[in-house]
């Protein structure tokens, strides 16, 4: 697919979009999701009081207090983020950037890939900024290329990952490598789909026609635009710190520590961490030295390509704008491409 040249390509006018879902549904799921988590809680609490070593009123606690430093954290990125994807929709001339970008399919994608070296927010911050350019024209398979690459490919998570481990047993080169292969091969599985516009929710091409008519000068634009970025990623990012809180007081760390010596095992016990603790990838590295001592050099690296793409709190902004199906896709190829980086860089340190 080409890059277009203007925002009029996006892909809701390619595509009517069907009827809007309710927002009543949308809390509903919402809160039955929570109600669920509650009822978890107090089910493991009631039927095997010594799983824990702690309470559940303090198990709760610990919750509620991680979910909120996960969004904490978060919030200034995603809100950068969105400054960036005006800039981008509204501020950056048509084809500014389209004419620099390569014409053949692959070498796009390569250099998209490379382009989180030049945004220095995590993937918080990226996922509407890739909005921005999904809503700009982009295609599908370029914007997930960029997204998958961007949070690991970054200055700031370089610096902060040679400062953890330095050029020790290969892991930030490992990370790096990792990060802009599986972004590329991510990109070159999509690029295949035969109708795009059907990798992305209904309601991210409800948002792009709401854009693409969208009239006013740049300010109003600029404004409209900040009001729609935020009420579309806010209670995603919200649900998603909260599921991070709560797995996190409902599944034993210890029981990931006992396996951290095994190759294997210590391999995908640290996929599972990534996915839980949803930490930012600015500061990932520095979590994963506390577990340098008992696990695997694989399996650090494997903790630090997952994390970025594929967390709880990612998994939650992401269902955003694509659909389920691809979430479930990139799931699977991200971890059997960690878990494949992993065994290698265990294998040769």
């Amino acid at each position: 697919m080409s890059v277009a040249t203007s925002s009029r390509t996006a892909p809701s006018t390619r595509r009517r979009s069907a009827a809007p879902r309710s927002g009543g549904s949308r809390t509903l799921v919402a809160l039955g999701l929570g109600v669920v988590v509650v009822t978890a809680l107090f089910l493991v609490d009631a039927l095997a009081p010594t799983f824990f070593s702690q309470p559940l009123p303090t198990r709760a606690q610990d919750g509620l207090t991680l979910a909120l430093s996960v969004l904490i954290e978060s919030l200034p990125f995603v809100i950068l983020g969105v400054v960036l994807s005006i800039i981008v929709q509204v501020w950056v001339p048509p084809g500014a950037i389209e004419r620099w970008m390569p014409r053949a399919p692959w070498a796009r994608r390569a250099v998209l890939s490379l382009l989180g070296m030049f945004i220095p927010v995590c993937e918080c911050g990226n996922v509407p900024f890739a909005r921005g350019l999904l809503m700009r024209g982009f295609g599908v398979s370029d914007t997930l290329t960029f997204l998958v690459a961007a949070p690991i490919v970054n200055p700031i998570v370089i610096i902060s990952t040679h400062a953890a481990f330095g050029f020790s047993d290969g892991i930030l080169v490992a990370r790096l490598i990792g990060g802009y292969l599986v972004a590329n091969l991510i990109g070159w599985l999509y690029s295949r789909h035969p109708d795009p516009d059907k990798l992305l929710t209904e309601r991210f091409l409800e948002t792009c026609e709401i854009v693409v008519q969208e009239r006013g000068d740049r300010g109003r634009r600029t404004l409209a635009q900040f009001v729609v970025e935020l009420r579309s990623v806010m209670p995603a990012l919200i649900i998603g710190s909260l599921l991070a809180g709560a797995v996190q007081v409902l599944v034993p760390r210890s029981a990931l520590l006992a396996i951290g010596s095994d190759p294997a095992l210590s391999i995908a016990a640290m996929m599972v961490l990534a996915l839980v603790v949803s930490l930012c990838s600015n500061v990932d590295a520095f979590f994963a030295l506390s577990f340098a001592s008992t696990f695997t050099p694989g399996s650090i690296v494997a903790f630090l390509v997952v994390g970025p793409i594929i967390d709880l709190k990612m998994m939650a902004l992401l269902r955003t704008t694509f659909t389920t199906r691809v979430l479930a896709g990139m799931t699977v190829v991200v971890v059997l491409f960690a878990f494949a980086l992993g065994t290698v860089v265990n294998l040769l340190v």
